[in-house]
């Protein structure tokens, strides 16, 4: 296969990918894909190999206990109103597979922000691994990024970071691509 064409197929897969949450609820995705979909993330670029990423995979009634423990953590936090409370309850059920990505901290700060970024870009991969299965995928940012409770129901240290709450599950609707702005590029030759 040319290199071309590698690019164009990736090109594709990049522009397919949606934020979406018109999924099956009830649909499961099989717990091999999501393993696929975790080491699939563990190839994003690391600076140092920290290897800062942590996933914790949330099905079935495990979902509505994501929920009640994040909204304990938002109670004792003082964070949040009741509706956003009661929401924060129910929300998980949204997705029949729900991935809870965490990130380790680093004593040295460079390596502490370049953690977070390899974690994004584990999540990307998750992302485009998705797409390329054929499921929908979306990704919220958690209401707390430190919640001492959900940290321990996911077997992550408390000093670890939830970067992302992804939602996963088969499509149950289309999505249309957003419209993207004009790219602009500086360019410096000399």
């Amino acid at each position: 296969m040319s290199t071309t064409t590698k690019f164009e197929q990736f090109a594709d897969l990049a522009r397919a990918r949606r934020t979406s949450l018109l999924m099956n609820r009830e649909q499961p995705v099989k717990a091999e894909i999501i393993d696929e979909l975790c080491a699939l993330a563990t190839w994003a670029p690391n600076h140092k190999r920290t290897r800062p990423w942590k996933f914790a995979e949330f099905t079935g009634a495990g979902r509505a206990r994501l929920g009640k423990t994040m909204a304990a953590d938002m109670v004792d936090a003082e964070f949040g109103d009741d509706t956003k409370r009661e929401k924060t309850r129910t929300k998980y059920m949204r997705a029949p597979s729900v991935l809870v990505v965490g990130c380790e901290p680093h004593a040295n700060e460079m390596l502490h922000h370049e953690n977070r970024d390899a974690v994004a870009a584990a999540i990307q991969n998750v992302l485009l691994g998705a797409t390329a299965l054929g499921l929908a995928s979306f990704w919220s940012t958690p209401a707390l990024t430190r919640p001492p409770k959900v940290l321990e129901l996911c077997g992550f240290d408390q000093e670890d970071r939830v970067i992302a709450v992804l939602y996963l599950g088969w499509p149950d609707g289309e999505c249309t691509a957003p419209e993207r702005p004009m790219l602009s590029i500086t360019r410096v030759s000399s």
